[in-house]
This record gives structure tokens, C-alpha cells and sequence, in this order.
């Protein structure tokens, strides 16, 4: 019996420490800001195909290549809110990484 009590112990114990390691390998790492304007100038370029019509197209592809310029170069940040306005001037939501 006590074997057979170890046993289950070590069974239980044994699928706990799976447990874990399965959630810890399912955490993402996080996305950095040139993945982030890679991802967003994609959507954009979509968004711009689709939307060719829309009154502020014009608009949004000069902002495209102003926010392209700001990622290319050591400003992230600022071509992220780029793409992202450029975006919400077709009135598409920026993907949320």
C-alpha cells in the first residue's frame, strides 16, 4: 500500500513539474518596435490598397513614407504612431501586438 501511495506521489508530482514547463514555454517573448513597424506598415499597405477611395488616402501614403523613413532610422517609437494615425485616417485599428 505504501508503495502504491509513493507511487501516485511521484505520478502527481511528475505531471505537475509538466504542467509547469508547458506554461512556461507557452509565454511570448515580446515583439520589439521594428517588429512592431514591420507589422504595422504591412497592415498599412493593405489598409491603403483596400481603402484607395477613401478621401484621406493621399494622406495616409504620405504618411506611410514618413513613418517608413522614422523606422528605418533610430526612431521607432515616433513611425509606430505614424503608421498608426496613417491607419486611423482610413479608419482601420491598428493590430495590437
Amino acid at each position: 500500500m505504501r508503495r502504491f501511495v509513493a507511487a501516485i506521489a511521484i505520478v502527481l508530482a511528475g505531471m505537475g513539474t509538466t504542467a509547469m514547463a508547458a506554461g512556461h514555454v507557452a509565454a511570448k517573448a515580446p515583439i520589439t518596435r521594428i517588429e512592431r513597424c514591420d507589422a504595422l506598415q504591412q497592415q498599412l499597405d493593405h489598409a491603403i490598397i483596400r481603402h484607395a477611395r477613401a478621401k484621406r488616402a493621399a494622406q495616409a501614403r504620405a504618411l506611410r513614407k514618413k513613418g517608413e523613413r522614422f523606422c528605418a532610422g533610430k526612431s521607432q517609437a515616433q513611425g509606430i504612431r505614424t503608421y498608426a494615425t496613417a491607419l486611423k485616417l482610413l479608419g482601420v485599428k491598428p493590430i495590437d501586438q
